[in-house]
């Protein structure tokens, strides 16, 4: 299930736009969880997102993630991971913000696919490694 129901063969999709599609899926998701928490200020969810949806954040929750992959979604990761993005941000390590990409890759593949229970339990992995780290 997507939101949109449109025909697309994931096959044919290059690994920055899964990355593409892939960031948003993953930011939505950590914003519905954090809503769903606690009714709070708009600016404390939005430092507390921030918190969890970044490069540092999601490389670190990668490395407990791999584990749980099948070797297709861990192709697709390393797909993601190994794709020549032109620019990386100042504020990230460039290793950080391959995983980064990989780990977005990997939602954006989940997400076009329609594999939503695959998705909601990779993210709630990935988002209690993020929250442990900043524990």
């Amino acid at each position: 299930m997507r939101l949109l129901d449109r025909d697309i063969d994931i096959r044919e999709i290059s690994p920055l736009t899964l990355a593409f599609i892939g960031d948003g899926v993953y930011d939505l998701l950590v914003r519905e969880k954090l809503v769903c928490e606690a009714n709070r200020p708009v600016g404390s969810l939005n430092a507390e997102k921030i918190s969890i949806v970044n490069c540092a954040a999601q490389a670190q929750a990668m490395k407990s993630l791999t584990e749980f992959l099948t070797e297709e979604e861990l192709s697709v990761y390393k797909r993601g991971k190994n794709a020549h993005a032109m620019t990386v941000p100042k504020n990230a390590r460039k290793t950080d913000y391959h995983c980064a990409t990989g780990l977005e890759a990997l939602f954006g593949y989940l997400y076009l696919k329609g594999d939503i229970d695959r998705l909601r339990a990779i993210f709630e992995i990935t988002e209690k490694t993020a929250r442990t780290k900043e524990a």
